[in-house]
């Protein structure tokens, strides 16, 4: 399914950094009832990403690196899963034997159409809406 437990740490983990301070995965993970190892996996790719900066040293941790209000949740979303499909025969390149061109599945075609509609209520979605309302 879309929203794992990975997408909903990131989520998290943008929700706690949101305050603006520098805090470190412990901490992080405290205020939001976070596992440490999930969480320091999700904030690495958070990080790579550029949504969030870190920090070395003794007050060192992470902060948030990307504006609110113009990152959406489709963007958290496909940073932890780059797929995020509803099902596998949506995947490029899939081979599904009951698709054809002369006789189309009818339930791809629908799932086809709740992914776009998904994909564009997540982009729509930012997260200054989802945080603060």
């Amino acid at each position: 399914m879309l929203i794992t437990r990975e997408c909903d740490y990131a989520i998290r983990i943008i929700r706690a950094l949101s305050s603006g301070d520098i805090m470190n995965v412990p901490t992080i993970c405290e205020k939001e009832s976070l596992t440490s190892a999930i969480a320091y996996k999700m904030a690495r790719k958070l990080e790579k990403a550029g949504l969030i900066k870190s920090y070395r040293g003794s007050a060192g941790g992470y902060a948030l690196n990307c504006d609110l209000e113009r990152t959406s949740l489709y963007d958290i979303l496909t940073v932890i899963d780059s797929k995020m499909l509803l099902i596998e025969c949506m995947q490029s390149g899939y081979d599904c034997l009951v698709n054809q061109p002369k006789q189309p599945c009818l339930a791809h075609r629908e799932f086809l159409r709740i992914q776009l509609n998904l994909n564009r209520e997540l982009k729509e979605c930012s997260l200054a809406k989802l945080l603060h309302g």
